[in-house]
């Protein structure tokens, strides 16, 4: 399912808007873009992960940030009213929580009624797949073991991402791939996620394949026999399509440019900026 992400560009000079649209013609994935100079704004409609298409907008020597996902508001038919369609979890120190060092953001944006995208990308895991759930509690005072069981509206037990309500939990997603840098890029989509009921829950990333239930341990119609819980971070509310028009931070003067490279918190903001996924 294609989805509309929406960029800031700086863009220099009016020919980055043609060296823009070059890059992205033809692109597999990709169905629509509409880069606006004045405006300093990409829009594309794509089924691609957004890193992907950010790794792109930049391959031309221009800096671009994620402004807004998916669209804006959609009238849910189980709640009868506007919801947001929306959110963001980011893993790993200084918002969430990791060991050895990884660090991540998964995007969850409510497509319509019926599908949920969840789009992420996550550095520091060993190569091979690993498992990827929703948990009930969004407390990471303890790290990931204060996150509760996986989430679950059902009452079923333990499955896989396509199996029916009542046989695997709503927070089963399944697993991602690591790269053999340790990357994983990823773009899922599921019918019983909703975003409207996961703002405040958690996102966890575990140390094994999940099987989905259908293993022989007692681990495995619980959690899938997935492993340790390596990083986690709480699901918040994020910018749908036009909804985010900041440029700089009032309180530290800190722009969406140099935002993206240093500490949400803390010392480190005001300093130069390391480095980022």
């Amino acid at each position: 399912m294609s989805l509309v992400a929406e960029y800031a560009v700086q863009m220099k000079c009016h020919s980055c808007v043609e060296k823009i649209k070059a890059s992205l013609k033809d692109v597999e994935g990709i169905t629509g873009v509409e880069v606006s100079y004045d405006k300093g704004t990409v829009l594309v409609e794509s089924s691609l992960p957004s890193s992907v298409i950010q790794q792109i907008l930049e391959s031309n020597g221009n800096t671009a940030v994620l402004k807004g996902y998916g669209g804006k508001l959609v009238k849910s038919r189980d709640r009868g009213d506007n919801v947001t369609t929306a959110a963001v979890a980011m893993l790993g120190y200084p918002i969430g929580y990791s060991k050895n060092l990884i660090k991540g953001v998964v995007r969850f944006v409510q497509a319509d009624d019926d599908v949920c995208v969840i789009d992420g990308t996550i550095d520091g895991l060993t190569t091979g797949y690993h498992g990827l759930h929703i948990h009930e509690c969004g407390d990471i005072s303890q790290g990931c073991d204060s996150v509760g069981d996986h989430f679950d509206l059902s009452g079923g037990c333990h499955g896989g991402p396509q199996d029916e309500p009542g046989k695997r939990h709503t927070g089963d997603l399944g697993n991602i791939e690591a790269d053999e840098t340790g990357r994983a890029v990823f773009r899922l989509e599921d019918g019983q996620v909703k975003v409207w009921d996961i703002i405040g829950r958690s996102i966890v990333v575990t140390s094994n394949e999940d099987d989905y239930g259908r293993g022989f341990s007692k681990l495995s119609s619980i959690n899938g026999s997935s492993g340790e819980r390596l990083a986690c971070g709480i699901i918040s509310r994020s910018a749908g399509l036009f909804e985010n028009a900041k440029q700089i931070c009032a309180c530290d003067g800190v722009t969406i440019w140099d935002e993206r490279n240093r500490p949400l918190a803390g010392p480190g903001r005001r300093q130069p900026p390391q480095s980022s996924l």
